[in-house]
This record gives C-alpha cells, sequence and structure tokens, in this order.
C-alpha cells in the first residue's frame, strides 16, 4: 500500500492558481496531506512545468501532475493522474518505468476495464458526491457505486475516492472500503488551508487503525 494516496490534495482552479500553488500546498502539507497533485488544466505547459518544479523542491511529499506525463516527466515529478481522455496509461508506463507512479481516474466499468489493462499504482473513484470543484466529473457513483468499481481492482492497488469529499463524509468513505481520498474544495476552498488538512488528516488516521474490508472480505 502506497502511504502517499492516504490523503491527496488536488491543487488548482477554482481556488488557486499557478501563483499560490507553493505557498498552498505548503500550508496543506503542514496540516498532513500525503501528497499533492498538481491541477493546473487550462495553463500552458511551461507554466504546469515552472509550477510543478517549485513544489518538487519545496515539498517532501510526492507530486504529481493531473492529465500531462510530459510535464510530469521534464519536472521531475514522481508520477502523473491520467483520466479517460489523457493519453493511455499503457503508453505512459511504456515511457515512464518504475519508480515513476500512475494513477488513474475510474469512474464506470469502462474506464475500470481500461485501468485493468495498466500498470498503474492506484484507482481513484468517483465522483462519489456531488461536486462544484471538477466541472467534468460526471454524475455521481455514490458509496454503493465506489464500493462496485472498487472489487474490480486489482490485488494490492489501493483504491481511492474522489468528489464531493469533505469533513462531513469522510469517514463515510473509507467505511465503503477506500484506502485514501482525494479533496480540492475541502482543504483549498477552506480559508486556512492547514487547519483544513489537518482536521481531515484526523480522519484519515482514525480510518487507519479501523481498517474496513470492501466486499467480498478481501483487504484493500
Amino acid at each position: 500500500m502506497n502511504p502517499a494516496v492516504r490523503l491527496l490534495a488536488v491543487a488548482g482552479p477554482p481556488f488557486i492558481d499557478s501563483d499560490s500553488i507553493v505557498d498552498a500546498c505548503l500550508a496543506a502539507e503542514a496540516g498532513g496531506v500525503t501528497a499533492v497533485q498538481v491541477r493546473l488544466k487550462d495553463q500552458p505547459a511551461s507554466t504546469i512545468q515552472r509550477s510543478t518544479e517549485r513544489l518538487v523542491k519545496e515539498l517532501s511529499i510526492p507530486v504529481y501532475v493531473n492529465d500531462r506525463a510530459d510535464v510530469a516527466l521534464v519536472a521531475g515529478a514522481h508520477g502523473v493522474h491520467v483520466g479517460a481522455d489523457d493519453i493511455s496509461p499503457v503508453a505512459v508506463r511504456r515511457l515512464a518505468p518504475r519508480p515513476f507512479l500512475i494513477g488513474v481516474s475510474v469512474g464506470d466499468r469502462r474506464e475500470a476495464a481500461v485501468a485493468l489493462g495498466a500498470d498503474v499504482d492506484y484507482w481513484s473513484i468517483g465522483s462519489i458526491f456531488a461536486t462544484g470543484s471538477k466541472a467534468d466529473a460526471g454524475s455521481p457513483v455514490g458509496t454503493v457505486g465506489f464500493r462496485g468499481l472498487a472489487r474490480l481492482a486489482p490485488a494490492g492497488i489501493p483504491v481511492i475516492g474522489i468528489g464531493g469529499i469533505d469533513a462531513s463524509n469522510a469517514a463515510e468513505v473509507f467505511g465503503s472500503g477506500a484506502q485514501g481520498i482525494a479533496v480540492i474544495g475541502a482543504i483549498f476552498g477552506a480559508g486556512n488551508f492547514e487547519k483544513a488538512a489537518r482536521r481531515l488528516r484526523d480522519i484519515v488516521d482514525q480510518a487507519s487503525e479501523s481498517p474496513t474490508r470492501p466486499p467480498g472480505g478481501a483487504p484493500l
């Protein structure tokens, strides 16, 4: 199990931009996030590269880049997160052997089938709840849908929840078998990033002390 995916902070609009991303992520790291994902979708590759390089230099936790495997590799990021409309995770792995990390979005069985054919490091399943932070998140799958998709993940591959997760429902997501959560607004939409991250980290740590099992009984 990769501990970096226990609490993954997704950094980018609508809450922060390339100018504020380093300070924001430093505050989130101080609050206990275990990794950050650079999500600057509408920015030029050069801007994403510079932001990623600064984060890699300043943070002591893993840094992923959303969508752009090329930028992740050039900027020295620890990994990339890809979705259904991005370059195939199979192609990414051909160009980037381990220890480079690959996360993949899974929102339905078709996307699960793609993920099953790739050598990836975690599945990010959702959107679990409705969210306004990600325009292309799709319809919420709920915790029941999360459980169904999580069953499809290969043994040993962490599954994390994403989409509308905050301190009010994070424990429910872990109770549904998630090994981690990815959040956007729950941290970067708060007034105090460090405090918001700490609140979530407390929930994550409590879930770690009370591990759950997904349907079927196999440990996640």
